[in-house]
């Protein structure tokens, strides 16, 4: 017995035994999760909630139809040429490159050009189709961190403030400007985001792959050198 209490004395004594708590939760508090690796995680981290960052603007305006004088600078001039001729055709190429995924062109297209034509015969103008091609202008923003109308002009003339301040009132103020941008400046909004995601994304259809050259080796001769 008395064996028995003096290694218990010991035991209570000991600095590394008497850690009843874990390091995590002596050094972390208690709201923070947990990685597969065991790292905390929490409001901000990169496994917890992200960190709020700013959006850049669009690379190029509304109204640059023709586009810049860059190396897409052909690539502008179709999208120009193609969204006054064939906004149908410019659309579905915009949704199938933004998905990555091959054969989404027909999909998009023709439910397009059926809203395009019911629209120019009973009202004289294309009313219905951007009703249906407006969220492809909010999955732009939203793939890759864009700032929308609102914050455009918040940021230009600060106009908007107000709107920006939650996130959730922030976002249907921006939903309707995109359905807005559609409806009154169509065709100029299905190049600038054509534009943007040529810029962006390389299309669905093309797949490079890298090519292995095998080159033989050169003719060697064997022999001695006295020979």
């Amino acid at each position: 017995m008395a064996d028995e209490k003096q290694h218990r004395d010991e035991e209570e004594s000991s600095p590394l035994l008497n850690e009843t708590k874990p390091f995590s939760a002596q050094h972390f508090p208690p709201h923070l999760g947990w990685t597969a690796d065991g790292f905390p995680t929490g409001p901000g981290s990169v496994m917890g909630q992200p960190m709020p960052t700013a959006r850049s603007p669009w690379s190029s305006s509304i109204c640059s139809c023709l586009g810049q004088t860059d190396h897409f600078c052909s690539s502008d001039l179709e999208v120009c040429l193609v969204g006054s001729v064939a906004p149908c055709v410019l659309y579905g190429s915009n949704v199938e490159r933004l998905g990555s995924v091959p054969g989404t062109f027909v999909n998009h297209c023709l439910p397009y050009s059926g809203l395009y034509l019911i629209g120019n015969s009973c009202f004289g103008w294309n009313c219905l189709a951007p009703w249906f091609s407006y969220p492809s202008r909010t999955a732009i923003r939203h793939k890759f961190n864009l700032e929308g109308s609102c914050e455009a002009l918040d940021r230009s003339c600060g106009c908007c403030g107000s709107l920006l301040k939650d996130d959730a009132q922030r976002e249907h103020c921006e939903s309707a400007c995109d359905l807005a941008t559609h409806v009154f400046c169509h065709t100029c909004a299905l190049c600038q985001e054509g534009r943007e995601l040529r810029r962006r994304l390389p299309h669905p259809g093309f797949n490079a792959q890298p090519v292995l050259v095998m080159i033989p080796p050169t003719e060697q001769t064997m022999g001695r050198g006295g020979a």
